[in-house]
């Protein structure tokens, strides 16, 4: 009975607004180019935002005092109070209408859609699908829908669960990159985007409390790697629809690799795999 109450309560979160502003600034593009070893020229008042770099933007407000015990700042205030410590980002779905210029005031309405719980082999989950609108003085620019999975803590002793199912591995990749993660790697991109999560840096946390076999490597970051590696085989378009999802996580331990084939003129689709050439993260992204 009390875990029903739990559920109508988290539900009450459906609907909840944020609202966020802020401005399109260089400096974060210029570290992230580096981030990704590449070989930009310093961005100029009115060039286009690469896509999934609005990331960098509307960065986590709390305070350090305030952040839990993981890293992450407390549920409760836009996000609903699940009552499971562990977070990982599922995947999402993107539009880019006009893509944010250099310079550009932003605006960011964000928005709970939907709190849905399920039992799974590891435990209770809940899904948390977050709807983000973000808006530029010419109007609307992007409106992304992001899924989160909460989960239970890992037992002492046993290691994290990382869906060790055996999909199919795509084929027919036409262009391709080798990613050697490391903890420099990911403590950038931590900073750059202001995630304090302690599995992407903590290694002692991850392993120990988390139960994972190394530092994982940030969804988004495997998500903007892939995008990276369609911009660099295409640099002159732009990506108007990218859908990302995760299939298992990646960690600093291995190497892993991001792959892509063309569908038609328009449509790619993306992928990451594992060391063992199994599927981490499926993607496919409509270009211009």
């Amino acid at each position: 009975m009390t875990e029903l109450k739990h559920v109508v309560d988290v539900r009450d979160w459906i609907g909840r607004e944020q609202q966020l502003s802020d401005e399109i600034s260089v400096a974060p593009m210029i570290a992230l180019s580096a981030t990704l070893d590449r070989d930009d020229p310093p961005p100029q008042a009115g060039d286009p935002l690469p896509a999934f770099w609005h990331w960098l933007y509307f960065l986590p407000r709390a305070r350090t005092d305030a952040l839990a015990a993981d890293g992450h700042p407390p549920l409760g205030g836009f996000m609903p109070p699940v009552g499971l410590p562990r977070r990982m980002w599922a995947g999402s779905r993107l539009s880019v209408m006009q893509a944010p210029r250099v310079g550009d005031s932003v605006n960011r309405i964000s928005r709970v859609a939907s709190v849905t719980e399920k039992s799974g082999s590891s435990g209770r989950l809940v899904f948390v699908t977050v709807q983000h609108e973000i808006h530029t003085p010419r109007g609307l620019a992007i409106r992304e829908m992001q899924d989160l999975v909460y989960r239970e803590p890992a037992a002492p002793g046993q290691p994290s669960a990382t869906n060790k199912s055996k999909d199919a591995v795509e084929q027919g990749s036409t262009f391709s990159r080798v990613i050697t993660p490391n903890p420099v790697l990911l403590f950038r991109y931590s900073a750059l985007t202001f995630n304090s999560h302690r599995i992407h840096y903590d290694r002692p946390h991850a392993m120990d409390v988390e139960g994972y076999p190394g530092l994982v490597v940030h969804g988004p970051l495997i998500a903007t790697l892939l995008l990276d590696l369609l911009r660099r085989e295409h640099p002159e378009r732009e990506v108007r629809d990218f859908t990302f999802k995760a299939r298992r996580p990646l960690f600093d331990t291995t190497p892993f690799s991001v792959h892509g084939r063309a569908d038609s003129a328009n449509q790619f689709t993306l992928w990451a795999l594992d060391a063992h050439d199994q599927v981490a993260v499926h993607a496919s992204a409509t270009i211009a």
